[in-house]
């Protein structure tokens, strides 16, 4: 668990960050880290301290009339996802490579057989093929522009596997949780979300979405490239609401992999 008393960060610390300013220059600023309560030096994962990993090359270069169209292998498995240039949600993002590869290397640490799995902003798709490719029953959830070709994607890609097919359902942050998702009838027990925090104003209702979702005997899985001061600022609030453990770091994609859990009262 990482304590939320005592600010693991030296009060000033460099962060070189990918700022996207006008003239697409990176960045670096100096970031107050004197109240920030997450760090992967002193998380405490199953396995001690966080590790350090690279995102594999699990894209497979194929000669295609498609040029929208990439395809990746986990799991024994091929996987094509066609993305689209017109919504930030229908391309793949590292976190997505980062979460998926974790996944398939621990899966005795996490072992999403028979489970029930809620990915927000699901995107592509490409995680929930690979959830569900290991025996996880999901349900992936996006913005309503989103959805078609999410639905695309996992349909193609699930089959003709011998497994409960991933649902796919809209979910809008913040809104009508309770309606579309009451307490009482959805549990699940981990929440997938990836490269969900970047430069975009919903950062307050995806955290009450987090928080809806997160219940006692639910993990969520969060990785994200780290890109702004706000996704820090995020993250930080994030530590002080759950019980955060960074699992790994991916630093030459600058991804971030964290466990979270609620608070024991």
């Amino acid at each position: 668990m990482i304590s939320a008393q005592q600010p693991p960060f030296p009060n000033k610390i460099q962060r070189t960050m990918d700022c996207q300013s006008e003239e697409e220059e990176t960045c670096e600023e100096q970031y107050d880290s004197e109240n920030c309560t997450c760090s992967s030096e002193h998380a405490e994962s199953d396995a001690g301290s966080p590790v350090t990993l690279k995102i594999l090359q699990n894209w497979v270069p194929r000669v295609s009339h498609y040029f929208d169209k990439e395809h990746y292998t986990y799991v024994g498995h091929q996987i094509v996802i066609q993305e689209s240039i017109e919504h930030f949600g229908a391309v793949v993002w590292p976190g997505a490579l980062a979460l998926s590869q974790y996944l398939e290397s621990n899966q005795e640490q996490f072992n999403l057989k028979d489970k029930k799995v809620l990915e927000i902003g699901a995107g592509t798709g490409l995680l929930s093929i690979v959830a569900c490719i290991l025996g996880a029953h999901v349900t992936a959830t996006d913005l309503p522009e989103v959805l078609e070709n999410l639905s695309y994607n996992i349909s193609r890609n699930t089959k003709n596997l011998n497994m409960r097919k991933p649902e796919v359902r809209k979910l809008v942050w913040g809104e009508s949780l309770n309606e579309d998702f009451p307490v009482s009838t959805y549990h699940y027990d981990f929440i997938l979300a990836t490269d969900v925090v970047y430069h975009h104003g919903a950062l307050d209702p995806l955290l009450a979405t987090m928080v809806h979702f997160c219940k006692p005997g639910t993990v969520l899985l969060w990785a994200n490239k780290f890109r702004f001061s706000t996704d820090y600022e995020f993250l930080e609030k994030v530590c002080n609401i759950f019980n955060t453990t960074i699992l790994a770091e991916f630093p030459e994609s600058n991804v971030k992999l964290l466990k979270a859990t609620v608070r024991k009262n």
